[in-house]
């Protein structure tokens, strides 16, 4: 029978080498049984808990607004960013994220600078003309439940250097990029035009209920 003495040079393993090799195993079988759920009840030990540790939200400003939201546009865009070294191939270093996103546009009439020239009624309070501005387009706003990354590629060195960055694999150059894309569509999808008419529509509906025959409704 061969023991520790009969190997060759005498070698015998080091004690922590055994207790390092020990640890190993029971780790190995734990992982198996927590992942095969091997032992009713068990897989539960090591289940991941969520908690909440988030202050007060806290009020920075206030804000009063004079505007009217006329319209919102729902958009959804797919943006792939590629970002590629020079001299290096992609698998050593560059990443490409395809990401979709999506938020709102709204479109609005701003109503704070109007003044007493604004509106202009007749002798007899049956006709009103009303003088706006021309409708603005909001900043895109994403949407966190809908918008999500579809796939991120990465080279070694971009792995290695997410190890030691505050924010691993970020996307807020994508984010950035999809709301930027957003804001392009809105612009050209006649949100603008859409917010001009409801507003048209409702400054006619209050004044007609008020008792003016005529309204005219202008933008400059």
């Amino acid at each position: 029978m061969e023991t520790s003495s009969d190997r060759p040079g005498g070698a015998r393993r080091p004690w922590w080498g055994r207790i390092a090799v020990g640890l190993a195993v029971v780790v190995v079988l734990l992982v198996l049984v927590e992942r095969f759920s091997l032992v009713p009840g068990f897989g539960g030990l090591f289940g991941a808990q969520t908690r909440d540790r988030s202050g007060p939200a806290l009020l920075k400003s206030l804000q009063d607004m004079h505007r009217y939201e006329a319209a919102v546009g729902n958009f959804q865009v797919v943006v792939d960013l590629e970002k590629d070294a020079a001299f290096l191939p992609d698998a050593i270093r560059g990443t490409r994220t395809l990401y979709v996103g999506a938020g709102t546009v709204g479109g609005y009439v701003d109503m704070g600078g109007l003044g007493e020239r604004s509106v202009t009624v007749n002798g007899d309070r049956t006709e009103a003309t009303v003088r706006l501005p021309r409708p603005v387009l909001g900043t895109a706003a994403l949407d966190p439940e809908r918008s999500y990354a579809v796939s991120k590629q990465r080279g070694l060195l971009d792995r290695i250097g997410d190890l030691f960055s505050d924010n691993p694999a970020g996307e807020q150059a994508v984010q950035k990029l999809a709301a930027q894309h957003i804001g392009e569509a809105a612009r050209d999808s006649g949100l603008a035009e859409r917010a001009e008419k409801n507003t048209t529509a409702m400054l006619e509906g209050l004044l007609h209920s008020l008792g003016f025959r005529t309204v005219h409704v202008t933008y400059q």
